[in-house]
Order: structure tokens, then sequence, then C-alpha cells
């Protein structure tokens, strides 16, 4: 059995972006993500919101748990460092970047209720997904 890693070695490698190494700790965590050849690279289309749930961020990445670490420790200027958005509470996985923006869009163009119905489909406790898949 393979000895397991100290989570202060998985914060260096998430933040240094290493893909193959997330890949695997993702699966280590119960994030089943399809299996993939090393040339593969997957993005993710989020949604964050605030402690309270008022406000609504969408944003796409290509490493969900480095992206969604900088929002939390407020590494990224803008909307989501103004109004503390930072608890991820939808996300979903695609293969292509192209797809990926598309969904985006898709999903940012649309109504608040159509993403809190979203939201409610995949998450109806509104629980932060961040610590999941981290733990």
């Amino acid at each position: 059995m393979e000895k397991p890693r100290p989570r202060v070695l998985l914060i260096i490698f998430i933040i240094s972006g290493s893909r193959g190494f997330v890949i695997e700790w993702l699966s280590l965590r119960g994030v089943q993500p399809t299996k993939q050849s090393k040339n593969m690279r997957y993005y993710y289309v989020y949604i964050l919101t605030n402690k309270s749930n008022g406000v609504l961020y969408t944003g796409m990445t290509n490493n969900l748990i480095r992206r969604i670490y900088e929002h939390q420790n407020h590494l990224v200027k803008g909307f989501t460092n103004k109004y503390n958005v930072t608890k991820l509470v939808y996300f979903e996985q695609t293969e292509s970047v192209e797809s990926a923006i598309l969904r985006e869009k898709q999903i940012k163009a649309g109504s608040r209720k159509k993403k809190i119905d979203l939201i409610n489909s995949f998450n109806p406790n509104w629980e932060d997904l961040y610590h999941k898949i981290i733990s």
C-alpha cells in the first residue's frame, strides 16, 4: 500500500499546477474523473457563492482545486475578492476547452433562477464542495 502524502505537500503541488498529481489526488479523494491519458486535459466550469449564498459567480479553469484555493485565499483580485465569493457550490468537468468556454457562457447568460436550479439539482444543501474534494 502506498504511503499517504502529507497534506502540506498536497497544497504545494496544487499551487505548482502539476496536472498529473492533481488528477491522481482527486482520484484518491473520491472524485472520480474519467480515466485519461497523460496528454488529455480536463476543464471545469464552476459556480461560487458567498457565505449567505446571495452572490453567484461563474468561472472556468483547467485546475479546479488551484483556482478555488486562489479564490478562498483572495489571490484573485476583482469580483470574487470584493464580494468575498469563496464557496464552491457547483462544478462540472469537460474534456475540451471549447466546450468549457461555451458552457460557462451558457450558464452566465442564464437567469439567476436557472443558476439556482442548477445548483439545487447538483448540491441541494449548498455545501462547500471544495472541502469535500480535498478531504
